[in-house]
């Protein structure tokens, strides 16, 4: 019995030891109007603009007036993406630009209208994280047209929580 309470001692000195010299984790946060300025994301910039009013309270005398954010490719959460840099737990939250309604807020769950301006590229915006639940297609644009600009459906409107080409 002493020999296992010796035993169990030394594994307990062992591991506190450990602790007390293990470098401790960190972590940092950043906010981004764009995917693309993520830096292990590799893109030059968003072609599928969530805004946060309806289009129309977006636009006025054809300028915007509703912030914005946008996106390129499939993203998995609006909430943002996270991915170890070293010991460092790195972390972008998505966020509309500071040019209008909305300014700042955090994008998921918050936006009413989208606008796609991809050439050639279709989308889906999804009420759930991870690509599922109610959906809504987005054609890409026209060429020499102007980007569609469209309100979510009621489902959509203020729950949408990620995107996935189509």
């Amino acid at each position: 019995m002493r020999s296992r309470l010796g035993a169990v001692a030394a594994a307990f000195a062992v591991s506190a030891s450990l602790l007390a010299t293990a470098t401790p984790a960190h972590a940092a946060e950043y906010t981004v109007t764009d995917n693309c300025d993520v830096p292990w994301i590799s893109c030059t910039e968003g072609d599928l603009w969530l805004l946060y009013n309806s289009k129309e309270y977006a636009v006025s005398g054809g300028y915007y007036v509703s912030s914005w954010s946008s996106f390129y490719g499939n993203v998995n959460d609006y909430w943002g993406t996270s991915q170890y840099q070293g010991s460092t737990l790195t972390t972008y939250r998505y966020v509309f630009n500071g040019n209008g309604n909305g300014a700042w807020q955090y994008m998921k769950n918050n936006a009413a209208s989208v606008q796609n301006c991809a050439p050639a590229d279709n989308y889906r915006v999804y009420y759930n994280s991870g690509y599922g639940g109610t959906s809504q297609y987005f054609a890409h644009n026209e060429p020499y047209g102007d980007c569609n600009l469209t309100n979510l459906i009621s489902a959509l409107k203020n729950n949408n929580a990620s995107q996935h080409f189509a």
